[in-house]
């Protein structure tokens, strides 16, 4: 019984790797980089490199093919983003439906300064 369980989490975990046949390093290296930049659409909170899902499988699989085609990082994201939308990208760019988003950060330290001094105001009034 014990040789099963371990015959079967040896092949589910020998599964999970994915071997791609590029031709030069420099091609492995904008596999990982354009892996780790776009969003599995699955798992919403991980990168396509650390994702097991089938869509991010198939979504892998494409970037493989285009990096073996010759595909630029800047092409093969503007493709994922024009097929599946900005949120694909962590690095979405700055327009007018992603405005709120780039700007909340700078929104939101603006209201804790703000706070802040009205506070450290209150408190020397009394």
């Amino acid at each position: 019984m014990r040789k099963v369980l371990l015959l079967l989490l040896f092949v589910s975990s020998a599964q999970a790797i994915e071997v791609y046949s590029f031709e030069t390093a420099e091609q492995e290296a904008l596999y990982q980089a354009v892996t780790k930049e776009l969003r599995c659409l699955v798992c919403q909170n991980q990168n396509l490199a650390d994702s097991d899902a089938g869509l991010a499988t198939d979504l892998k699989d494409k970037v493989a093919a285009f990096v073996i085609e010759g595909k630029s990082q800047e092409e093969i994201t503007q493709y994922m983003i024009e097929r599946y939308g900005e949120f694909v990208s962590y690095q979405p760019p700055l327009n007018a439906s992603t405005l709120f988003l780039w700007l909340s950060p700078l929104l939101l330290l603006l209201i804790g300064g703000v706070v802040l001094v009205m506070k450290i105001r209150s408190t020397q009034h009394d």
